[in-house]
């Protein structure tokens, strides 16, 4: 008899924004959801923007009354002891067809004291770049406010920040207080605490529909911003020696992030981890089967939560997973 709780899958939801594009259905074998698709929301908890369950015995459940009825069991005492029942990730994919805005999110202390919310650390798994495609990251030169509100408004921040060209496999760590921006072409998984707190700084005087700028919030973004930020922003780059092994990938307070390229069949103890983990399958198909042999079909270009009651999971396919969990 099954009595552990299931691994979760969700439907995604698809987010229509003026730089996206329309490679996010394609990448998950999905008809066209639109020609401005910038991202798409796999796992969220976020007030307004709740993940609706899509398999098995909680089949169109919204991902917040699970997390309100079955806290403990999902992400375990541990973790709700520091979260309560909110869930603390957010998981997206976003196709960038032009250049997002320059922007940077506020860390835990002043989102609280602001917004009443958490801040954001997050980080980049470039999938599919396109030739040519850039990140910025940080500033490649130490500023002051005064030099940052005068660039913004001659419009020359962008050549004081980190600019990366970007191939399949880096991994960019952004947090809270570093100024980033993705460019046109990348194709990118993000994971990010679960907070939607966004100062926008610079959007190359973009107008939107009516001929109006977009809203900026340069004043607000002063007390987030690092304004010494100018090492750590360079990408690392997801090792070739994966083969059916975890890497440790991006470690924080806020997540643990591994890479594992499957072949076959690999085992994930998860029984000192005392967390959730959320699994993403960014190539290729897996069979994720938990203890008690339930089997968990994850397709590329989604997202499963795996609950911290489960002690193990086997993940079998030909596929490459991205994992996530809390320490």
């Amino acid at each position: 008899m099954n009595t552990s709780f299931p691994i979760l899958t969700f439907i995604p939801q698809f987010k229509s924004v003026i730089w996206g594009g329309k490679r996010i259905a394609a990448f998950k074998g999905l008809p066209s959801q639109g020609d401005k698709v910038g991202e798409s929301w796999e796992l969220s908890c976020v007030p307004g923007h709740e993940s609706v369950i899509a398999d098995g015995e909680y089949k169109g459940v919204s991902f917040r009354t699970l997390m309100d009825e079955h806290g403990e069991e999902i992400m375990g005492l541990r973790l709700t002891g520091v979260y309560g029942h909110d869930f603390p990730l957010l998981i997206k994919f976003i196709d960038s067809a032009d250049d997002l805005s320059i922007q940077v999110h506020p860390d835990d202390k002043l989102a609280r004291e602001r917004h009443n919310c958490p801040g954001k650390t997050e980080m980049w798994v470039s999938v599919d770049p396109a030739e040519g495609a850039y990140l910025f990251a940080g500033f490649n030169t130490e500023i002051t406010a005064e030099e940052y509100r005068r660039r913004i408004a001659d419009n020359t921040i962008v050549d004081v920040l980190g600019k990366y060209y970007t191939r399949p496999g880096d991994v960019f760590f952004l947090p809270a207080g570093r100024v980033h921006a993705i460019g046109k072409g990348n194709f990118v998984l993000e994971i990010q605490q679960s907070s939607d707190i966004t100062y926008r700084i610079y959007d190359y005087d973009r107008r939107d529909a009516q001929g109006n700028p977009r809203q900026l919030h340069v004043e607000e973004s002063v007390a987030a911003v690092n304004f010494k930020d100018t090492t750590g922003a360079a990408p690392t780059h997801i090792k070739d020696e994966t083969t059916c092994v975890e890497e440790v990938i991006a470690d924080s307070d806020f997540f643990t992030t591994t890479f594992a390229d499957v072949k076959g069949c690999m085992k994930i103890d998860l029984a000192a981890r005392d967390s959730f983990t959320i699994v993403v399958a960014v190539e290729g198909d897996a069979r994720l089967v938990d203890a008690e042999g339930r089997v968990t079909i994850l397709a590329k270009g989604y997202a499963a939560l795996i609950p911290a009651t489960m002690p193990e999971v086997t993940v079998e396919g030909d596929c490459k997973i991205v994992t996530t969990f809390i320490r």
